[in-house]
């Protein structure tokens, strides 16, 4: 997943021109069921917008053969993950399968203020835990899947889990749909590059909203006066 550019000038890139009013950044959480496809969405949008950064959580969870250290999580172990948590270190965490998951508190709060767009891969417990501490920082996308038993097919064709994970998952599945009205947008995910695009939009409009910008009355003050 792409790293922050390094031309970062208040707020916009360099292969972004239209965005000439400086903004405050935004933090665009994607959550879905396991299996029904936020990775990849995410992935997706990564790849086509480069004004939009994966933030890195840290994570107990063993570092699997094709993850790297940095770019898809910060592993650590459960001694560091509860001093940071002591700490207050983290923007919120939470336990997910016998693993426990962070939010760099500092890392966040900076690329915020410089006009940084973050992308979040967490549960409805971490996007509510994160709208009650930012507020309108955060945009809040719940991917669905296009029925239970696409979602059972989807975990079990990748093949990554023993039988009883995958019961778990989908017994975990019903749960996290429970919760799908606490999110600002929905997205069944039937076609992906559909579902790529609807989030896309949904960036780019929550982009132009007029409290993210942050310049916005004294630009409107130099026009009116030009």
């Amino acid at each position: 997943m792409n790293p922050l550019p390094e031309d970062w000038v208040c707020g916009y890139v360099a292969d972004m021109p239209e965005l000439k009013i400086p903004r405050r950044g935004l933090m665009l959480v994607l959550s879905s069921p396991s299996g029904a496809g936020k990775t990849t969405i995410a992935r997706a949008l990564l790849g086509r917008d480069s004004g939009i950064a994966m933030s890195v959580s840290c994570t107990t969870r063993p570092k699997r053969p094709e993850e790297k250290e940095g770019r898809d999580y910060h592993f650590i172990d459960e001694t560091a993950f509860d001093r940071q948590a002591r700490e207050g270190a983290f923007l919120e965490h939470a336990k997910i399968f016998g693993n426990r998951y962070g939010t760099p508190k500092v890392a966040v709060e900076n690329a915020l203020k410089a006009g940084r767009d973050l992308l979040f891969d967490i549960d409805w417990q971490g996007n509510r835990a994160l709208k009650k501490l930012v507020g309108d920082d955060l945009v809040s996308v719940f991917i669905l899947p296009p029925s239970m038993e696409t979602l059972d097919h989807r975990l079990r064709a990748r093949a990554q889990d023993a039988e009883d994970v995958v019961r778990k998952r989908m017994a975990r599945a019903e749960d996290e749909i429970s919760h799908w009205d606490e999110f600002d947008y929905l997205i069944v995910n039937e076609n992906l590059e559909e579902s790529v695009e609807a989030v896309h939009a949904i960036l780019k409009a929550e982009r132009l909203r007029r409290t993210r910008q942050t310049d916005l009355p004294d630009f409107v003050c130099r026009s009116r006066k030009s």
